[in-house]
């Protein structure tokens, strides 16, 4: 199945005012062309391997929309990113302009803006009941109606009182409401809110996007997501980043061997 971005190439050209991160980070620097032949690629490795750095760079060069922040093109944070996404080339096998870019920790500042803004909204229609008390039904009604809009619009989308909800249960809530089929879909660290059993459930959606024409990029340090039938799966822990089957990862290695005999690790760290 080809994918909706087939191809992407860094430029080895580099200014010579390439210096410094993000293309000091080794991965990036002797970063090679990538064939995204595959629904879903992984992006793994250690922190600070360059995982997240390259998804933002590509989430500025697709111009996909960011969920929970400012566009990637004009948030303050990604100014290094920008530098290296101007060396990135794409090619589209379907050039789309669907899908969004999602960062774990703009997911929670998401969610935190969603309750407050249900809060005002609330506290809102509680202020036109005191103050409407008098007036007629239809004056109070008028008043009340954009914030009930509102009320409404939200619940549509995300669901009702996300108090109610734990981290997971919400962030799957809002990937469902923003998937559409034929979206690319960059997502760093999605794990972050998710429990085990969230996961599966987040991978069941996955596999629902990807039979209705999706294709996801995703750095991640979760064995769930990596044991995805047909993933590849991108290792930033060795320059340049290369193709490895999920065996070889070693982060499914070591967190095997430490379930295995979690003592023969924590005896040196944690001496009785």
């Amino acid at each position: 199945m080809s994918g909706l971005m087939q191809l992407l190439r860094a430029d080895p050209r580099l200014p010579a005012d390439a210096k410094g991160f993000p293309f000091d980070v080794p991965a990036i620097r002797s970063l090679e062309p990538i064939d995204f032949d595959a629904p879903v690629a992984l992006f793994v490795g250690e922190n600070g391997s360059g995982k997240s750095t390259l998804l933002e760079a590509l989430a500025i060069e697709t111009g996909l929309p960011t969920v929970g922040r400012q566009a990637a093109a004009r948030d303050p944070t990604l100014e290094q990113q920008r530098r290296l996404a101007r060396h990135l080339k794409l090619s589209w096998g379907t050039r789309t302009h669907r899908g969004f870019f999602l960062r774990a920790e703009d997911f929670f500042g998401f969610a935190h803006r969603l309750r407050e803004q249900r809060a005002e909204h609330e506290s809102e229609l509680a202020r036109i009941d005191r103050e409407y008390a008098d007036a007629s039904d239809y004056a109070r009604t008028l008043a009340a109606g954009p914030h009930r809009g509102s009320l409404a619009a939200m619940e549509s989308r995300y669901g009702e009182n996300p108090d109610a909800r734990s981290h997971g249960e919400s962030f799957l809530e809002l990937f469902r409401a923003r998937l559409v089929p034929g979206g690319l879909y960059l997502l760093d660290e999605p794990e972050a809110a998710l429990s085990p059993q969230s996961q599966l459930a987040f991978v069941a959606m996955i596999k629902d996007a990807i039979d209705e024409g999706s294709q996801f990029v995703i750095a991640t340090h979760s064995p769930v997501l990596m044991a995805i039938p047909g993933v590849r799966i991108l290792s930033f822990d060795s320059s340049p980043p290369g193709w490895v089957g999920f065996e070889e990862v070693e982060h499914v290695t070591l967190l095997r061997d430490f379930l295995q005999n979690p003592a023969r690790y924590l005896r040196h760290i944690w001496p009785e």
